[in-house]
């Protein structure tokens, strides 16, 4: 089935939002995100985080400097074989298996992760709203 430019928005979305994960760039995650985003992660061990200073805590303490010695970001992010449900105008469930790919003492590494997201327009703005990874 080929992808609408609703969906095509959305995904568009996901993909920045995870691009600054890996920027390590919080003003800019924050921005796609809620203030009460809810999430399920490895990191929370099976309990349900609520508010951002769950997230804002990794991003403060991410290390700092390049593996190499261009300016070329260290980290690419891809989305597998996205699906959209859409749960009405306003609100969408993105699900994809997101694949890290990342140097690591001078080989590259690949890492992946399932990941669900909620996507919420609210006052004109589609906002993160919940997230489970595993």
């Amino acid at each position: 089935m080929s992808k609408t430019s609703r969906d095509l928005e959305i995904i568009e979305r996901n993909q920045a939002m995870l691009e600054s994960v890996v920027q390590g760039d919080w003003s800019a995650y924050a921005n796609f995100c809620h203030a009460d985003l809810s999430c399920f992660e490895a990191e929370t061990e099976g309990v349900l985080a609520e508010g951002l200073g769950f997230h804002r805590f990794y991003f403060q303490h991410q290390p700092t400097g390049s593996e190499d010695s261009t300016n070329a970001p260290t980290s690419q992010v891809t989305m597998a074989r996205p699906h959209l449900r859409w749960l009405g105008d306003d609100a969408v469930v993105v699900s994809y298996t997101r694949l890290t790919q990342h140097w690591h003492d001078g080989t590259p590494q690949t890492s992946r992760c399932c990941e669900t997201r909620v996507w919420q327009r609210i006052e004109s703005q589609w906002l993160q709203v919940h997230v489970h990874r595993s």
